[in-house]
């Protein structure tokens, strides 16, 4: 075949096919490329436990902002996600990497409480749970107000079919279980979460403001009791849903290179617990649509 240049008739190069190397090369590029965006840029993140409830739900997706925490620290208030405090990361500078960004532990989501330089105290007034706060710089503490905690009960539920099957969830007393605001109960996981309370000597409902207390090797331990001051590069973190979070009460202070993102903006709210949400959809093609939370999509997150 030929192309006609100023009148002449040349011949047209056949087109080269890419090398296999060169083909691995251009995916390769492309990896590089979306992991420095995931790593730096932002972050797209699943509920899978009650511990934010009920700012986040289990089953809601969520966008992070990653880019904002690479410069600054998160503030009081934000809601971050963090590499798991709990796991014992490598040493080795490269498999440290790994763990944290592409292959390890589970990403957890909790709340800011206190930064870098604060002092915090909890104590118990009239039975409940209480947190002051004495900021850098600050003479006194003062009475930190906290209005995204959870103000429902929770209560004890258990499902085989869930990734932890004994768990609580948010509860609104004054409606059937069928139609909850926050999750369809049925009255069986009801009925075993209570069972399953009872073996672990656990309450079947908790109200807000009830204190955590377990049994330890040499009695009882009230973890919303405590008093810390932070360090230069350390956070305090909790859940909204403090009755049935896992956080800073347990695991201390968490130094700042494990919170990689802050979440902004909720994309989608599902009532299932299943990690992907197609395979929802496939096995319920008709009852999905139900699941999901409509009012709860497409919204900023505070």
């Amino acid at each position: 075949m030929f192309k006609k240049l100023f009148g002449r008739s040349v011949p047209q190069e056949p087109k080269r096919k890419p090398t296999q190397w060169e083909s691995f090369r251009s995916l390769l590029g492309v990896i590089l490329i979306a992991f420095i965006i995931r790593t730096y840029f932002y972050g797209l993140y699943q509920v899978p436990t009650p511990s934010m409830e009920n700012t986040m739900l289990v089953g809601e997706r969520f966008f992070a902002d990653k880019l904002t925490v690479c410069f600054k620290g998160p503030k009081r208030g934000d809601i971050v996600t963090l590499n798991q405090p709990t796991y014992q990361y490598s040493e080795n500078k490269l498999k440290n990497l790994w763990e944290r960004y592409v292959w390890g532990p589970s990403n957890w989501t909790k709340r800011v409480i206190g930064a870098p330089g604060d002092e915090l105290k909890g104590v118990m007034e009239d039975g409940r749970p209480v947190l002051y706060i004495k900021g850098q710089g600050q003479a006194e503490f003062s009475k930190l107000d906290e209005p995204y905690l959870n103000q429902y009960p929770v209560i004890a539920t258990y499902r085989e079919d869930r990734m932890d099957p004994y768990t609580y969830r948010t509860y609104d007393p004054s409606k059937p279980l069928d139609q909850q605001p926050f999750y369809k109960l049925t009255e069986l996981e009801v009925r075993q979460g209570r069972q399953m309370a009872r073996l672990h000597h656990d309450s079947a409902m908790k109200s807000p403001g009830t204190p955590v207390i377990m049994p330890t090797y040499d009695g009882e331990k009230n973890y919303d009791e405590f008093e810390v001051k932070l360090g230069e590069d350390q956070y305090w973190l909790m859940g909204d849903n403090r009755e049935a979070s896992h956080d800073s009460r347990f695991w201390g202070p968490v130094n700042q290179q494990l919170i990689h993102g802050k979440i902004v903006f909720r994309i989608w709210s599902l009532d299932s617990d299943e990690g992907w949400w197609i395979f929802e959809l496939l096995r319920h093609p008709i009852d999905f649509w139900n699941k999901v939370r409509w009012s709860r999509c497409f919204q900023v997150v505070h």
